[in-house]
């Protein structure tokens, strides 16, 4: 018999330990870094992977790293604020570390593989978007 998984009170739990923890490894260890040094040099030092021009590579970078890790730590519009952080692991994997050895890859495609579950998980029975149904 298969089971129910949304009845399970122990991988509800998990789901929504795994919905906090991936982000806010991802919002205080790579988004409030880059959001400081800009606070306190006003200047954006950042690269243009995709032609798009620096600043607005930063901000969308940081939106991603910031706004988005935020959203997905309270399970609010859960699926759509995977989306930015998918983008910007698939363009650090294929763009700006295409040459680079698997071990430096290593780190964006695990965060790339834990977005994409979350995305196709949602935020789960804890999370704003359940209590919002």
């Amino acid at each position: 018999m298969a089971k129910n998984y949304s009845t399970i009170n122990s991988d509800n739990i998990f789901l929504a330990l795994f919905r906090i923890v991936v982000p806010a490894l991802m919002l205080f260890g790579h988004g409030l870094p880059k959001l400081l040094k800009y606070i306190e040099s006003g200047q954006v030092q950042f690269g243009d992977p995709i032609g798009i021009g620096v600043n607005l590579s930063f901000f969308l970078v940081l939106f991603a790293e910031v706004i988005c890790s935020i959203l997905i730590i309270l399970g609010f519009k859960t699926r759509l604020a995977t989306i930015p952080l998918i983008v910007t692991m698939l363009v650090v994997i294929f763009v700006v570390k295409l040459n680079d050895s698997l071990s430096d890859k290593e780190t964006p495609i695990l965060y790339l593989t834990s977005f994409a579950l979350i995305y196709f998980l949602g935020g789960g029975k804890y999370s704003i978007d359940n209590y919002r149904k």
